[in-house]
């Protein structure tokens, strides 16, 4: 999603962007007391999240996970970002800030599309604060442009490890929930040959 700052900047806290956000007719994210809204994506960014939840659901229908896709607000144990990823899994019993069942607080796995107006921050700082989730093991960002997937997985020594995995005939492997997705069934109809559709 790319993100517009709403004028004028008010600080606010979380309970009262909370009250905000629920009453408005658009979303908006929670960054550091600020509340910025979510504008469109492109094409490729809605197939690419739509194919991505269609293979994740597939593979854990039976199983006691749920996924999400961009209308979960998930939120940091910080308080500092309140935030709708991509694409969102949830395992077990989830849990949520409140008795409104719309802010998760514990997926084990976060995907983003990477838009350009975003793409720095969606490696950099939101990273950084997604790595305060206790429950997240893996975050994964997509390229809109060329079938690549980059992959952080938390080991049990508290790191996070990279693993590139690109081309159409590549498998993006995710251990944390057991799911092995084809990129050629993340990009169906987004990338054709290898180039853009």
């Amino acid at each position: 999603m790319t993100l517009m700052s709403v004028q004028p900047k008010t600080w606010l806290r979380p309970d009262e962007y909370l009250a905000i956000e629920r009453a408005a007719p658009q979303r908006s994210e929670y960054i550091d007391g600020e509340m910025v809204a979510m504008t469109g994506v492109s094409r490729a960014h809605s197939l690419i999240t739509t194919n991505l939840a269609r293979e994740l659901s597939l593979q854990l229908k039976r199983r006691p996970c749920e996924v999400h896709v961009n209308d979960l607000r998930v939120r940091i144990p910080s308080g500092r970002l309140y935030t709708y990823p991509d694409v969102v899994v949830a395992c077990g019993e989830p849990h949520f800030e409140d008795d409104q069942l719309d802010t998760l607080l514990d997926p084990v796995l976060i995907a983003e599309v990477l838009p350009p107006s975003t793409e720095a921050y969606d490696r950099g700082k939101k990273f950084e604060l997604y790595r305060s989730i206790p429950s997240l093991r893996e975050y994964v960002l997509l390229a809109q442009d060329e079938p690549r997937a980059e992959q952080f997985a938390l080991q049990p020594d508290g790191r996070w490890v990279f693993t590139a995995t690109a081309g159409l005939d590549s498998t993006l492997t995710l251990a944390a929930i057991g799911c092995a997705l084809p990129l050629a069934e993340i990009y169906d109809k987004v990338i054709s040959a290898g180039a853009p559709v």
